[in-house]
């Protein structure tokens, strides 16, 4: 599989992109359903910064797949963050938190991508609740055929990068992904710097995901 990354298309905003992702001949989807076909799963990550547009994109491959009568499992990396004081005040850098304290790396490396890598059909995850700031645990059984997509930031970090049989990632400048989130929320420019954006620019700069992944799109 390559792992160069190349851009392919250039969209003018993000229903463009989705509606090119999923109606382009011989791309991305096809190459995945053939995956999804043969007698063992096929793993997609979905990665890109915040607000770059992987959620949007994953629910419409969602209906599509539906459509299509595929079997398929999604994941959202977001549900299976940390508690609030595993993550904040550390006396870490704010940076580092987002980073590397945000997710249980090493368990969700053990217990979740090392067993949709082997084939395992029951995986045990936790589930964080936002408004309660609490981890539940829950079983999840996967599907042994068929296409499992993984969506969130920062995929392709060491840790769980091996587990994917393919990446796509979102690439969506910066002042464009800022202008997405509501107005109160780009007011905390000073939380963006010192935590989002730092973290952002060291996985740009350290993991090269552009260059990693397999299909890459302009957001």
């Amino acid at each position: 599989m390559n792992l160069e990354g190349t851009v392919d298309y250039v969209a003018e905003d993000l229903q463009e992109a989705t509606r090119w992702l999923l109606n382009s001949p011989q791309r991305v989807l096809e190459e995945i359903l053939d995956g999804a076909n043969t007698e063992a799963r096929f793993v997609l990550g979905i990665d890109g910064l915040s607000r770059s547009g992987k959620s949007t994109i994953v629910s419409e491959i969602e209906e599509w797949l539906k459509g299509k009568g595929v079997t398929h499992q999604i994941f959202h990396i977001d549900d299976h963050i940390v508690e609030r004081k595993a993550r904040y005040d550390t006396g870490h850098e704010e940076w580092f938190e987002y980073y590397s304290l945000q997710w249980d790396r090493k368990r969700l490396r053990e217990e979740f991508f090392m067993k949709l890598k082997e084939g395992c059909v029951d995986v045990r995850l936790p589930f964080y609740d936002g408004e309660l700031d609490t981890v539940t645990e829950r079983q999840v059984r996967l599907p042994d055929k068929g296409l499992i997509i993984v969506e969130g930031v920062f995929l392709q970090r060491e840790e769980w990068r091996e587990a994917f049989d393919g990446i796509l990632f979102l690439d969506c400048p910066r002042e464009r992904r800022l202008l997405r989130e509501s107005e109160e929320t780009q007011l905390k420019l000073e939380k963006f710097r010192n935590r989002y954006w730092k973290a952002e620019e060291y996985y740009l700069d350290t993991v090269r995901p552009i260059k990693r992944a397999d299909w890459v799109i302009p957001t």
